[in-house]
């Protein structure tokens, strides 16, 4: 009963907020909420008698995480390669010329359903001026290795609910978070889906370019995500909600939580990120005053969204 007068008041307080200055939450509402549910087409490139295609949601690279389905085609026998070695290397040039990269799946998988080789890139920037992002592939075909290259371009990811973060954890190692679902949230409890990926530090020294070593991702395992969700605007007076889950790892290597979200508009996930022992890698407790008229507290660690 105390959440649900709480919440009334917060309406109440929406009811006359109009006499405030216009805020970047207010122009944000109303915005469409893009949706992309189609696997196309998002790059393509040949070596020797062979087609290499990659397919991500409505056929382009985003910020943040891409699904992706690659398959390589022999173009004499017009058949699929399906018994391969694939690897994937998203390089990233920057303008000052060094080379980054970012979470990906370095040895995809075949999945004989799909008929694809499945992977994913989680792109950490979008495509601009003096930096530019190239593909590393690599794969087998009749006991032979083959290697080729193929700039590509990273979009804006519009969609609010795909944000990602990244962050230095109290470790001192790099992490990163990628939210993978739901991209439109409805009033109600929502699956929440996100990525944790950690950057590996290289151990040796490079080898040849691109040396994989130097690139290297992981799946962070068996950590906890603490959720705290709230309406950060000041006209919402930062309020959250009930029955929030935080996310652990399933057997898909994702981390799966519930959200629930109790109108639309902007919401924040504040989070607390934890390791196996419980530690704490990154996040603060968010308080639970009711302010109205004051833009909301945020978690050291977050992640903005919109529906």
């Amino acid at each position: 009963m105390r959440f649900f007068n709480f919440l009334a008041a917060a309406f109440a307080f929406a009811a006359v907020s109009c006499t405030l200055d216009k805020t970047d939450y207010e122009a944000e509402i109303g915005l469409e909420v893009p949706e992309s549910y189609e696997f196309k087409e998002a790059v393509s490139l040949n070596t020797g008698n062979f087609k290499i295609s990659i397919d991500a949601l409505n056929g382009t690279f985003y910020k943040g995480y891409n699904e992706l389905h690659l398959r390589i085609l022999n173009t004499q026998t017009n058949q699929n390669i399906t018994d391969s070695e694939v690897t994937f290397l998203p390089v990233m040039t920057n303008s000052d010329e060094s080379k980054t990269s970012c979470p990906h799946q370095y040895a995809m998988k075949f999945d004989a359903a799909g008929k694809y080789f499945s992977g994913y890139s989680v792109f950490t920037s979008e495509s601009v001026a003096g930096s530019s992002w190239k593909l590393y592939l690599s794969f087998t075909a009749d006991n032979q290795k083959y290697e080729i290259t193929k700039d590509i371009s990273v979009a804006k990811q519009d969609n609010k609910n795909l944000n990602m973060t990244a962050f230095t954890g109290k470790d001192g190692e790099q992490y990163y978070i990628a939210l993978v679902a739901p991209q439109k949230p409805k009033v109600a409890e929502n699956a929440l889906t996100a990525g944790i990926y950690k950057y590996n530090k290289p151990t040796t020294t490079a080898g040849t370019f691109p040396d994989p070593s130097q690139f290297s991702y992981s799946e962070v395992t068996g950590y906890t995500l603490k959720l705290d969700p709230r309406m950060p605007e000041p006209s919402m007076g930062n309020h959250s909600s009930p029955n929030n889950k935080d996310l652990t790892q399933q057997n898909d290597g994702l981390y799966h939580g519930v959200v629930n979200y109790t109108m639309t508009g902007n919401w924040t996930l504040n989070m607390i990120l934890t390791n196996q022992n419980g530690l704490i890698v990154k996040g603060t407790v968010v308080p639970t005053d009711f302010t109205p008229g004051i833009e909301g507290v945020k978690s050291e660690l977050y992640i903005d969204t919109l529906f």
